[in-house]
């Protein structure tokens, strides 16, 4: 899922569910947003510490059972600025969010995957304008003239970094990948792939979805020799210390997941829910693989820490895991402007765009949420970074994101 920036005004988040299918939430009143940060505009009393962010600005939401629990964590290049679990991981047995609780972050895998690529063009063995086909030599996907135009179907070619940006004209997966996600290997799965009908001429569009980004996962796997997984683990998550981040949490993991959330058809109930579109028992890794694109399981602690070694262009703690200029290709916008403002806009000013595997607002920052609404937000100009964790699947959950990011940003932005 892919949702614009905290900068949208009242109007709303557009979201980008992992299965290609395009939401969007809208919310009219400003009222409700002022609502939601009504916490920031009481001044504390003279010396009296301040109410951390989640709190002042979620607390609300969940006396009114409209979010369970949340974790929360803010960060500069150096620190932890706020850390706070609140709520619930579970509404019906009353357990208490722990800061370590365990989230499927859906989407929020696709950076993974582009830092993975961007490892790999470094060292030369990947080129982003090279054609797919260069190392998957029957990925064909057919393109058709439009209904009642003259022409011939084509296979145009398609560019890894098309895959990335979502403008290869893919549809966002393929019919084999049902009832779920991860009940077939990745190699099948881009096997599908290079046989689908393209939206539109590659580079002519948006069209965001799994198929790009799981493809170019597969592309590491054949590059790199080995599993895209062993790849991540050895390249990023171990040399990062992310312990708890994988595609197949284990039963001790599994004790601290957290509960997902769906709205009740009343709209003002939650509706406890497995985890859409992955297969249970979640700790059967025999029988479930890896989704690059929106797989992964992983805590606030582990995010912190991918999110600081991009807030720091790329390094952390004295090791560098792609260049500053990686990193500025993959966080600014390279969707053509004629396709970006193509892009469903949750709220004018239209600033939203994609770079390499993040969202990326015009203004600077980037993001990438998940389906149950996990974010990473990193912001280099106000130089924090902000995850949040809901496992909320409601449009609530927009408006929330937004008020915890503007509470986040006046409470913690440094400005240069």
């Amino acid at each position: 899922m892919l949702t614009s920036t905290n900068r949208l005004g009242h109007g709303g988040c557009l979201a980008f569910l992992s299965t290609g299918i395009v939401k969007i939430a809208w919310s009219a009143a400003p009222a409700v947003s002022a609502c939601l940060l009504l916490g920031l505009s009481i001044d504390a009393p003279a010396g009296a510490p301040e109410t951390p962010v989640a709190r002042a600005t979620l607390q609300a939401a969940i006396d009114e059972k409209r979010l369970a629990g949340a974790v929360v964590l803010i960060e500069d290049r150096e620190k932890i600025l706020d850390f706070e679990a609140i709520g619930f991981s579970n509404l019906a047995s009353r357990s208490p969010m722990r800061k370590d609780a365990l989230f499927w972050i859906a989407s929020t895998s696709k950076p993974f995957v582009a830092t993975a690529v961007m490892m790999l063009v470094e060292e030369g063995r990947l080129d982003l304008d090279a054609p797919v086909t260069t190392w998957l030599p029957g990925f064909t996907p057919v393109l058709v003239p439009p209904q009642g135009q003259p022409g011939t179907p084509t296979h145009p070619s398609i560019t890894l970094r098309q895959l990335l940006s979502h403008t290869s004209g893919l549809p966002g997966g393929s019919p084999e990948e049902t009832p779920t996600l991860d009940g077939t290997p990745l190699a099948e799965r881009v096997t599908g792939y290079g046989k689908l009908t393209l939206f539109f001429e590659p580079g002519a569009g948006f069209s965001y979805g799994n198929a790009d980004v799981n493809t170019a996962a597969y592309i590491v796997e054949k590059v790199s020799g080995m599993p895209y997984e062993v790849f991540l683990r050895q390249r990023v998550l171990d040399p990062l210390g992310m312990k708890d981040t994988t595609f197949c949490p284990s039963a001790t993991q599994l004790k601290r997941l957290a509960t997902s959330y769906i709205a009740g058809q009343d709209g003002r109930t939650l509706i406890e829910t497995p985890l859409l579109h992955l297969r249970y028992p979640l700790d059967d890794c025999a029988h479930r693989y890896p989704i690059p694109a929106g797989g992964l399981f992983s805590t606030a602690s582990d995010l912190a820490r991918f999110a600081r070694m991009f807030l720091n262009g790329g390094a952390l703690e004295g090791r560098r895991y792609v260049s500053a200029a990686s990193v500025d290709t993959m966080t600014h916008n390279v969707v053509p402007e004629a396709a970006r403002r193509g892009i469903p806009q949750s709220a004018p000013p239209a600033n939203v765009g994609y770079g390499l595997g993040w969202g990326a607002s015009l203004n600077g920052d980037y993001f990438h949420p998940g389906t149950a609404m996990t974010d990473i937000r990193i912001d280099p100009t106000r130089r924090i970074a902000t995850v949040l964790l809901f496992q909320l699947s409601t449009d609530d959950s927009f408006m929330l994101r937004d008020a915890l990011l503007k509470a986040s940003d006046a409470r913690y932005a440094i400005h240069h």
